[in-house]
């Protein structure tokens, strides 16, 4: 796992950004600690900062050139099937490797493939591979967005890239703010490739590769992989039992793929189905698995360690818990904030970082369980939409209670507030046509707008996105390929890569390995969800390896007590970052609208103003460091 960042320049030298780069590699320090380097080639300017996972001897340091230096590759990821991928190219091109390492074979394998062998490729990847001879650069993100690509173009001064937004504003380049993607910031709680919070910069799309032509001063993009929506693509529908044994097979072939390490490896185990699955797998293939699971001391409804000691010895690892009280976390909260360079309001992610900080000083790389809720229907909105599809008595009651459940207090923070605000969130979407309903239900900002000069573009780029991933819109495996593409890759992905890199460790989904992704889309959406059963046939392909104590009861998640912080300890950044001053002044924001919402925290009916004050604050932070 590293950072990667450069550029071609188009008036020839690139002398006049080494300064730039030098700067840029240093953002890059966390996401590669162990080392760093740039090279100029002719028009490329090339940097790369290492976290040394396979193969870490100096052999492998990037950028990494071809004997004849034709070709130079600067690489973030892994690819998990590079020794199949090397045993070709031995065989077919009797090719001599100098390293251990897959960055040589991707480099190798590009060469002779090109762009057509990104297909061949199982593993999470952003790279920009540059070739001198033709002048062209290729660049690719991975299938599913589990690692990030962002890019700048100017036809007059060149094409510009890397891993994290702060390395790339580095260069000078101008900052603009998209108000079309704040606005879908402030509904989402993050803004979906291929937009950025600015302008000019865009995000390369997973299954997604650009062509640059150095000499026409050109670039083309082109998808090499597509989630296909799956209700109408079942071939030949296997039987309950035979798809089983192919989820188990799939998965147990994945996990074993990213064991793979020449550091310490270990797994997160929270105590949910998913993690627990990876973990007892991964126990197989070593003699004693590291596994890690955090608690909240200060909030036990969302403890769920007692679960995770079960696994663990029911396997036999090595298992640490970290016990967080909300203090420890909102000592860290300024360095999440400092390290998150785009608007970002996911607060689990806090969480995250806080799983990940602790676990830095056991092990360099991490399985994890993500990926397997929008695979196999594992969220609440995927039971409501079933549920409005196939309505029964009971739901119907639930809607017409709304104009009586409206009257009580909404909120997250007891269980009959958040009741009261499921309900009427299902009876919203109950009146909404189900594009429509997944926008809001996607996210929590849909009845103030508090942007001035609403954006006529807001709409249409909210269209453009629903019309990708719902145009056939069949059923609810169209809404697990929404989920996957639209969910998955800009909140959950980016949420673990940005926290995990901030704290240098590499982390490894096994439930989104390509060749299991593509056979579970192709399962009847029946096999995945039923009345009151969500994520069905995972439970049942591994209920015989986990404890019966797993089952049965509710996904509680991990929300950090916003509403209590807000009304406290982080009181003084709304008064702060919100004030009518600093709106007025700034003349982006309806203060009123704002006014209104800092209101309704303080009511008895606060609802979501929480999670949307804090979206605003976040983008505030975010405003005053890199616009102001």
């Amino acid at each position: 796992m590293c950072g990667i960042v450069g550029l071609v320049s188009f008036s020839g030298s690139t002398l006049q950004y080494e300064a730039h780069m030098k700067l840029a590699l240093k953002k890059l320090s966390l996401r590669g600690p162990d080392f760093h380097s740039s090279k100029q080639i002719d028009q490329a300017f090339l940097g790369h900062t290492r976290l040394s996972i396979i193969d870490v001897t100096s052999n492998s340091n990037q950028p990494f050139e071809s004997s004849d230096g034709r070709y130079t590759l600067t690489y973030n990821g892994e690819i998990f099937n590079f020794l199949v991928l090397k045993k070709k190219l031995i065989e077919k091109f009797n090719i001599s490797f100098s390293t251990e390492s897959d960055t040589e074979v991707l480099l190798h394998h590009l060469i002779r493939y090109g762009e057509e062998g990104i297909k061949e490729l199982n593993g999470f990847f952003a790279f920009t591979f540059f070739d001198k001879q033709e002048n062209t650069l290729i660049a690719a993100r991975d299938h599913f967005g589990i690692k990030p690509y962002i890019y700048h173009f100017d036809s007059t001064k060149g094409f510009f890239f890397a891993s994290e937004l702060k390395a790339l504003l580095e260069f000078p380049i101008k900052r603009e703010i998209d108000k079309t993607s704040l606005e879908m910031y402030l509904h989402l709680s993050y803004i979906p490739a291929p937009y950025t919070i600015l302008e000019n910069i865009k995000k390369l799309m997973p299954g997604e590769y650009l062509k640059l032509n150095i000499n026409s001063k050109t670039f083309k993009k082109k998808a090499y992989y597509t989630l296909n929506p799956s209700e109408e693509n079942v071939i030949k529908k296997p039987t309950y039992e035979q798809a089983q044994i192919e989820i188990k097979e799939k998965l147990e072939k994945a996990v074993e793929l990213r064991m793979v390490s020449d550091v310490p490896l270990g797994s997160f185990l929270s105590g949910g189905i998913d993690s627990s699955i990876v973990s007892t797998i991964a126990s197989k293939y070593t003699s004693k698995l590291n596994t890690f699971s955090v608690g909240f001391s200060d909030e036990p409804y969302f403890d769920e360690t007692s679960y995770a000691e079960l696994v663990a010895k029911k396997i036999g690892s090595n298992h640490t818990v970290f016990k967080l009280s909300n203090q420890e976390m909102f000592e860290n909260l300024e360095n999440i904030l400092e390290y998150i360079d785009e608007p970002f309001a996911d607060s689990s992610a806090i969480a995250v970082y806080m799983l990940c900080i602790k676990v830095s000083d056991k092990v360099k790389v991490a399985l994890s369980g993500d990926g397997a809720d929008e695979l196999f229907s594992g969220y609440n909105k995927h039971m409501a939409e079933f549920l409005l599809r196939n309505r029964s008595l009971k739901e119907k009651i639930g809607i017409s209670a709304y104009p009586f459940t409206k009257l009580l207090p909404s909120s997250r923070t007891s269980k009959l507030g958040n009741l009261t605000r499921q309900i009427e969130k299902f009876a919203l979407g109950s009146k909404l046509t189900s594009k429509e309903r997944y926008w809001v239900w996607a996210g929590y900002n849909n009845d103030a707008k508090y942007l001035k000069r609403q954006q006529e573009a807001y709409p249409s780029r909210k269209k453009e996105i629903l019309l990708q991933v719902l145009e056939k819109n069949k059923g609810i495996n169209d809404i697990l390929i929404t989920d996957q593409t639209l969910v998955l890759p800009n909140d959950m992905l980016f949420k673990v890569d940005s926290m995990s890199m901030a704290n240098s460790i590499e982390v490894r989904p096994p439930f989104l390995d390509c060749n299991l992704v593509n056979y579970v889309n192709q399962l009847p959406s029946e096999y995945k969800l039923t009345r009151g059963f969500k994520k069905k046939i995972l439970q049942d392909s591994f209920k015989n390896i986990l404890p019966n104590e797993l089952y049965n009861r509710s996904k509680k998640g991990f929300e950090i007590p916003l509403e209590k912080w807000l009304k406290t300890k982080l009181n003084h950044l709304i008064e702060e970052l919100l004030s009518e001053k600093l709106i007025t002044e700034q003349n982006l924001f309806e203060y009123q609208n704002i006014d209104r919402l800092k209101k309704q925290l303080h009511s008895n009916n606060p609802g979501d103003s929480p999670t949307k004050i804090w979206a605003l604050i976040v983008f505030q932070g975010w405003w005053k460091k890199y616009i102001a």
